[in-house]
């Protein structure tokens, strides 16, 4: 199992991901925990995602479209989606487990 974690930023929600991955290491299974009510509805379309399909669909994946569909305004760019992508992609062996920063600031 892989397992991601976003603190989202100012709006102070949190998501948990967990990938599991079946015999074949390219369907995943997701179980996303959030108290977020955007990322809830997120979750709600997505139970098992192809990770090879989502790479070679670019940003017309289930993720990406499950994204537009329950993200809007300011909400769009929630770094908690890209978060469940990581979580996939690492889940399926298509990249390596590492710690991502988003860090913003005024100058």
């Amino acid at each position: 199992m892989t397992r991601g974690r976003v603190e989202a930023g100012v709006c102070g929600f949190k998501t948990e991901i967990e990938a599991t991955t079946g015999e074949d290491e390219q369907t995943v299974a997701l179980a996303i925990n959030t108290d977020c009510d955007n990322m809830r509805r997120f979750a709600e379309k997505l139970d098992t995602v192809d990770a090879y399909a989502e790479l070679g669909a670019r940003f017309d994946g289930r993720v990406y479209q499950a994204a537009r569909e329950t993200h809007q305004g300011c909400c769009a760019g929630c770094a908690a989606l890209v978060g469940v992508l990581k979580t996939i992609q690492v889940a399926a062996r298509l990249a390596l487990p590492q710690t991502a920063t988003i860090t913003v600031t005024n100058e």
